[in-house]
């Protein structure tokens, strides 16, 4: 089999095989083409009530902290079940305001994983404040508990557990390990709305959770945007302050916040996409466990591992992410994209090897864990309206890549794979686009 090694960005993008039409299987049932993404289909469906909701909010001209701004924040507290939501200009952002709410200042340390995105750290540095980069545990991905611990100080001043990919970190050891040192936990819930711990939502289970809309999110807007959550009413009120530049009554400011504020366009887009967020989350659960059907039909074993699910909450697989082993993650990745399958590498770089963050220290073989991460990890196609036809090409063009042999039949009865129409699914004749939003994906 031809692996090719040149690597480009693996956005799947619709293009045409010699050997074959973009409307109908390849050779082998293969589909041509696997959008990692496919913002257009979600849109397609919910269009008209779109286009309403930002009529609306143009025909009022409040445009800022408006009423749909308002409502938004009151449902979305009413869906995780928290006193308080407060909107801003995104996921970034909350991190920053929910340290700056706990007074973190220079030279104060918070401990947090260095497998996640960059914004988990900048938060902290641009505070002055220092990034202690704790492991993980190497088959969740989640920062490591007894790491945690072990990198607590005297000047240590927060805990910000990641919830990576959809999925709670283990919070039963997190907790108590914050409150034996009397440290707050910052939850970045950016990749987990809906996420629960034993039937409690992320957000809700430390001091303060941190959201974003991000289009990729599960709950994504069409721009930036995020929110912030608390059971604490002192950290609502000054989380609403520090987002207005802390100006309380207009032109008079008690604190030096930021201005951090969500447009009522993006507010409006997302209530119209909030009542929909379960059953997107529940197709995603569908996703992820015919996908593990799925894996389990070739011999992979010892070469690919894929993730597992959560039995202590609800994993909402905002992304799917497999290990692939002795080397070959890069070389897999190259035969996918020449497959026309969708893929991204969450995240290449570790936070503690990180150029701009050289003068912490940190080398190479500090973390291992995150680091054997860094370098075996690769997210596959996940998103709601993902078809079965499109998870099978998926695995088998990785089980192709391998060589390796179906070992089992599949039960084509559960999906609609096997009755492919004679001019193309559906799903494939419209899809124009792959909705890559844009080339950061966060």
């Amino acid at each position: 089999m031809n692996r090719p090694t040149s690597q480009r960005p693996s956005t799947g993008a619709p293009a045409k095989h010699s050997h074959a039409t973009d409307d109908s299987p390849e050779a082998g049932g293969f589909l041509p083409a696997v959008g990692l993404l496919a913002l257009d289909r979600q849109y397609a469906v919910l269009r008209e009530e779109i286009r309403a909701a930002l009529d609306r909010v143009c025909d009022t001209g409040r445009f800022v902290l408006g009423p749909d701004v308002t409502d938004l924040e009151n449902e979305l507290a009413r869906a995780l079940d928290v006193p308080h939501a407060i909107s801003c200009a995104s996921g970034s952002d909350a991190l920053l305001l929910a340290l700056m709410a706990l007074d973190i200042a220079p030279g104060d340390e918070v401990i947090l994983p260095s497998y996640t995105f960059f914004a988990t750290a900048s938060a902290v540095t641009r505070l002055g404040a220092v990034p202690i980069f704790a492991d993980i545990d190497p088959a969740t991905y989640l920062v490591d508990p007894a790491d945690v611990e072990r990198k607590i100080s005297r000047r240590t001043r927060a805990i910000v557990p990641v919830h990576l990919f959809g999925r709670t970190a283990d919070m039963d050891a997190l907790l108590p390990i914050a409150a034996r040192a009397g440290l707050p936990v910052v939850e970045d819930a950016a990749q987990s709305i809906l996420s629960t711990w034993h039937g409690r939502c992320s957000g809700a289970l430390g001091d303060v959770g941190c959201f974003s809309f991000y289009p990729t999110k599960n709950l994504g807007g069409a721009g930036d945007g995020g929110f912030l959550t608390t059971t604490r009413d002192d950290l609502a009120a000054k989380l609403k302050l520090l987002r207005v530049h802390g100006m309380e009554p207009r032109y008079y400011h008690q604190v030096v916040g930021i201005n951090s504020r969500l447009d009522s366009l993006q507010a409006a887009i997302l209530r119209v996409k909030l009542p929909h967020l379960d059953a997107w989350t529940s197709a995603r659960q569908a996703n992820a466990a015919r996908y593990m059907e799925m894996f389990a039909q070739y011999d992979l074993d010892g070469r690919v591992t894929v993730p597992t699910d959560e039995s202590r909450g609800r994993h909402v697989w905002n992304q799917f992410v497999i290990r692939v082993a002795d080397g070959q993650r890069d070389a897999l990745r190259a035969h996918l994209t020449a497959c026309k399958v969708g893929t991204e590498i969450y995240y290449p770089v570790p936070l503690h090897l990180q150029k701009c963050f050289e003068y912490l220290g940190w080398a190479k073989g500090d973390l291992p864990h995150t680091e054997q991460a860094a370098e075996a990890t690769l997210a596959l196609p996940i998103f709601p309206e993902l078809e079965p036809a499109e998870q099978r090409t998926v695995v088998g063009r990785i089980a192709e890549f391998f060589r390796a042999p179906q070992t089992q039949t599949p039960d084509r009865a559960a999906d609609t794979s096997s009755a492919l129409p004679a001019d193309g699914p559906h799903f494939l004749r419209r899809m124009n686009a792959v909705g890559r939003a844009d080339d950061v994906r966060c």
